[in-house]
């Protein structure tokens, strides 16, 4: 590593990685404009780990953040890399989701990387960095201006296997990460919301254009040849029969109706009744006679 002499440095070493290191993100290099130099903060290893970006307004509702958390949460489950901005708004609860689940993240800042922007993100901007990475292109001491965030929005996407936009409003810059995201082939989501909304204009536009949109967030892993895995805290609020038919089946793998009634000594029209609520919520599949799991 390379001394460092001047700006706002919180290390006394500068900490880069060039095109021809190792550690430089292999799907960045993809992009036709990688940076040269990446700027980092913490753990490297996070690069060339899988990610989806999640991105939105800094003025989001009260459903956004929500949306926001949960996304990031499974992301963090499936053994995903969540990737932001570290904006105000959907950044914010985008990085916070995968941290409250012990998840992984990477902030992607529009200054230099010991620059925390916004001022009141420093708590999060220091868990970042102590438990997951911030990366930026700017130098050290970098302060943010105007043109550095649509900048850095090709490498929130560059990294990133999918991007999924919870809420935007038009013109709002997670607009250009999706059409970065587009044009460098991943996979955009977009979250559908209130067509009254102005939270929702953007996401909403964006799949009239041809963005998926994210009804069911287990279908992102889908795509992504991932088979979802199970949120305990989902689990634990399934009612006792639904537990109880869902872990016969999740244990067995393939079973068909009448021998789940048989092992659990329900009601025939009870069982058909729990496998339907669980097929509505993403648990189980039945097809053929037979009771599958698709969450494990």
């Amino acid at each position: 590593m390379t001394e460092y002499k001047g700006g706002r440095n919180l290390s006394s070493k500068l900490n880069m990685i060039t095109m021809d290191d190792l550690r430089y993100p292999k799907l960045l290099k993809e992009i036709s404009d990688p940076p040269e130099i990446i700027y980092y903060k913490g753990n490297t290893d996070l690069l060339n780990k899988r990610c989806i970006a999640i991105v939105g307004s800094r003025r989001c509702s009260e459903y956004g953040k929500n949306v926001a958390l949960k996304i990031a949460k499974q992301a963090s489950i499936n053994g995903f890399c969540v990737v932001s901005g570290m904006a105000i708004g959907i950044d914010n609860f985008a990085h916070q989701g995968a941290l409250k689940v012990g998840g992984d993240t990477i902030a992607v800042l529009g200054s230099g990387v010991d620059v925390c922007y916004p001022k009141q993100h420093m708590k999060l901007y220091k868990e970042i960095s102590d438990r997951g990475l911030i990366i930026s292109e700017l130098p050290y001491g970098t302060e943010p201006m105007p043109f550095s965030f649509p900048q850095r929005n090709r490498i929130i996407a560059g990294i990133s296997e999918a991007v999924v936009v919870v809420e935007a409003r038009t013109g709002s810059g997670s607009l250009i990460t999706a059409e970065l995201a587009n044009t460098q082939g991943k996979l955009v989501f977009a979250v559908p919301g209130n067509i009254t909304s102005q939270y929702s204009l953007g996401t909403n536009k964006l799949i009239v254009e041809g963005a998926q949109p994210l009804t069911v967030i287990d279908d992102m892993f889908h795509l992504l040849g991932v088979s979802p895995k199970v949120d305990p805290e989902e689990l634990e609020a399934l009612g006792s029969d639904e537990r109880e038919v869902y872990e016969l089946v999740a244990g067995i793998g393939e079973i068909p109706l009448d021998l789940i009634s048989a092992k659990t000594g329900m009601d025939p029209f009870l069982v058909n009744s729990v496998v339907s609520v669980l097929e509505i919520k993403g648990y189980l599949d039945y097809n053929m006679g037979k009771v599958i799991p698709i969450k494990f």
